[in-house]
């Protein structure tokens, strides 16, 4: 499995992050359901936006692209995502690149033009055939820009010219740069080898990147397909926007995680299937967190309940979550599952033949899930003996308040615990406490 990566010139926002949970969640079943599984997702470290990040602050373009992806694989960690099998970098792939351009032009299926090397779309007779766009549409698209240099405006480029201010590589066409197209198919071939089984990323990348490199890559390889399956994940919208650097709505992953748990977030981006555009709303937030803290005090509540899983197995889930998952990523459906077991393992006496049943079937779908990967204590925080103590007996003086009607008292005791990040649960007439975690 191949998705597109980053172009790490700026923090990650939410619609970077719902990709890296999707095909996190996809390699997640795919390792419990194949004996081996490659997946690989690069890093974009030379662009035009890097260069222009570099030049405005002076530095190499390595600076600007290190810098942020540490802390995009930082925001992916606090999202519960594993990392994957291969990691390239675009810049560590310019010879494969090169190969594969020269490749193309004694093929007929490229040419040069003042300076640049630019693939020939007529040359290839399926273009369009992945995003379904006609040559009409396409040229009537807004991101296709005609060029002097260009035999055909669809043509699009695999190597374009450096200035002496630019980063760039010695080629035989010159001192220039690789286009973003050629980059993706390039680090394919070198880790993974054509065809693929899957390749993903963002709808948005569907046209023109995926409908690009399937074309210069079927071309070079005479392989009859680029990807068995391609698997494209919705964009994210804030209120009826979609979300957009221009419309000034973007939102990064750093700035919710000092609101929200990663698991939030993540729970919040799998409540909606993956093709479907995701309405970020706070609500949305407010409701994944409620299922969360359930979730971890269904763990809690079985914690005397002795369970070895040394390594989950796909046969661990309960049929209806693994039929869901199994069922194009079903998330939505698996969710609804999963809740459904949460509630009764909370029902469930921990000391019960039973208990060990649920419990491991919590875990097992969780893991599948990426979701309740820390310890319970972890989740909902700690506070030393003296805090404890004082928490206990706001409590009991709740509970004289409401015993005498005095509600007004009675309320105003659990508003000032909440204020200090205090919930209370009450449970047929006792209340418990615990610690409202809201960092990462």
């Amino acid at each position: 499995m191949y998705v597109c990566g980053p172009t790490v010139y700026s923090e990650p926002h939410i619609g970077n992050a719902r990709s890296c949970v999707v095909f996190d969640t996809l390699y997640r079943v795919l390792k419990l359901t194949h004996e081996k599984v490659k997946y690989c997702r690069n890093i974009t470290d030379v662009d035009d936006k890097i260069n222009q990040a570099a030049m405005a602050q002076g530095v190499p373009i390595h600076v600007i692209a290190e810098q942020y992806e540490k802390i995009y694989l930082e925001d992916c960690e606090s999202l519960g995502c594993l990392r994957p099998t291969i990691e390239p970098k675009a810049t560590q792939h310019i010879k494969e690149m090169i190969d594969i351009i020269k490749s193309l032009i004694i093929k007929g299926h490229a040419y040069t033009s003042e300076g640049h090397v630019l693939f020939s779309v007529p040359s290839y007779q399926d273009y369009g055939q992945l995003s379904k766009r006609t040559t009409d549409a396409r040229k009537a698209g807004a991101r296709v820009a005609p060029s002097n240099y260009k035999q055909d405006p669809n043509d699009f480029i695999l190597w374009k010219p450096s200035n002496p201010h630019e980063p760039g590589w010695d080629s035989p066409w010159g001192y220039g740069r690789p286009g973003w197209h050629i980059e993706c198919t390039a680090m394919i071939e070198k880790h993974l080898g054509l065809p693929i089984d899957i390749h993903g990323g963002g709808s948005d990348l569907m046209f023109p990147h995926h409908e690009n490199e399937c074309a210069q890559g079927v071309c070079h390889s005479g392989q009859a397909s680029y990807a068995q399956y391609w698997v494209h994940n919705g964009m994210v919208h804030m209120g009826e926007d979609k979300m957009s650097k221009s419309l000034g709505n973007i939102l990064t992953v750093r700035q919710l995680l000092k609101q929200w748990p990663g698991e939030v977030l993540r729970l919040a981006m799998l409540q909606t299937h993956y093709r479907q555009p995701l309405a970020w709303t706070e609500n949305l937030l407010t409701v994944s967190r409620q299922i969360m803290d359930k979730a971890y005090r269904a763990l809690d509540h079985l914690t005397p309940t002795k369970v070895k899983v040394p390594q989950v197995k796909w046969t661990d889930l309960p049929p209806e979550i693994s039929q869901a998952l199994e069922d194009d990523l079903n998330t939505p459906l698996a969710l609804s599952h999963w809740q459904r077991l949460i509630k009764e393992s909370l029902a469930c006496d921990p000391n019960s033949p039973q208990a060990p049943v649920y419990k491991q079937a919590l875990l097992a779908s969780q893991q599948a899930l990426g979701l309740g990967q820390v310890a319970c204590d972890q989740w909902f925080g700690h506070v030393d003996a003296k805090r404890a103590k004082d928490i206990e007996s706001l409590i009991q003086q709740r509970a004289i308040a409401r015993a005498a009607k005095d509600f007004t008292r009675a309320d105003d005791i659990r508003d000032q615990l909440s204020q200090e990040g205090i919930v209370l649960e009450d449970h047929h007439g006792v209340t418990t406490w615990r610690l409202l975690r809201t960092s990462k």
